[in-house]
């Protein structure tokens, strides 16, 4: 087994474990569920931990320089060594990014359309579980419920920033500051790609045009080419008859 047929084979494993982690990290955050309901969230949310890690562990030994391979990952180390903070948990799903950025299409511009709308989506929702899950509880919160959370999360990831809501809690402020900084990132590939769309446009219509113009100008001398030709033949038949007159 190789580190790169490993990671073939439990890409698909972790992003089902990922969307299972954020659909239990939702019912903790926003319906706060009953003691029974914690158990079997809280179960869920340690089960994925413990996928993670292992795939952690498996790629660690597989890696043929071992050290290389930890110095290079150790963002991964840092998102699995980090479970007691509740939002910071939700870093785990980067690997959903991974895997639309890998399975968007073959065209760019088509993977960069559905990386950016699928990115946007998911950093907007982790975003607010995040916020609502650090502020909730705190001393002078005003970010209490899903709804100020998704709009706040709205207002930071587009850079409009409204300040109607805004984080308390350092955790918050961690969250809000990651955020503001993938919405510049979003933004960017948006513009990106608007930008090489609006050049291929202009670059497919100056060639219409200079090939349309090569066409006229052929199809003209071609005209013009027949008309020296009759003439020529003209001129060479009076020649003729004038030296057998």
């Amino acid at each position: 087994m190789t580190l790169e047929r490993w990671s073939r084979l439990s890409e698909w494993p972790l992003v089902v474990a990922a969307l299972l982690f954020l659909m239990a990290y939702s019912v903790q955050v926003v319906a706060a569920p009953s003691g029974a309901q914690l158990d079997w969230t809280e179960a869920i949310v340690w089960i994925t931990w413990a996928v993670f890690f292992a795939d952690y562990a498996v790629k660690l030994a597989l890696a043929q320089s071992r050290a290389r391979w930890f110095m290079r990952n150790l963002h991964e180390l840092a998102i699995l060594a980090l479970p007691a903070l509740r939002p910071l948990r939700l870093l785990r799903l980067v690997l959903l990014l991974r895997v639309m950025h890998r399975t968007a299409g073959s065209r760019l511009r088509g993977r960069i359309a559905t990386f950016v709308a699928g990115a946007a989506v998911i950093l907007a929702y982790c975003g607010a579980l995040a916020v609502l899950d650090a502020e909730q509880n705190a001393e002078g919160a005003n970010i209490t419920s899903f709804g100020d959370a998704l709009w706040w999360a709205l207002a930071t990831i587009t850079t409009v920033g409204y300040g109607d809501h805004y984080p308390v809690t350092v955790v918050g402020r961690l969250v809000a500051a990651g955020l503001m900084l993938s919405g510049i990132a979003v933004l960017g590939a948006v513009t990106a790609s608007m930008a090489s769309w609006l050049v291929e446009a202009v670059s497919r219509e100056t060639a219409a045009v200079v090939e349309t113009g090569n066409e006229e100008i052929e199809h003209t001398m071609a005209r013009l080419t027949a008309h020296v030709a009759r003439l020529e033949a003209e001129l060479a038949e009076r020649n003729g008859s004038g030296a057998s007159g």
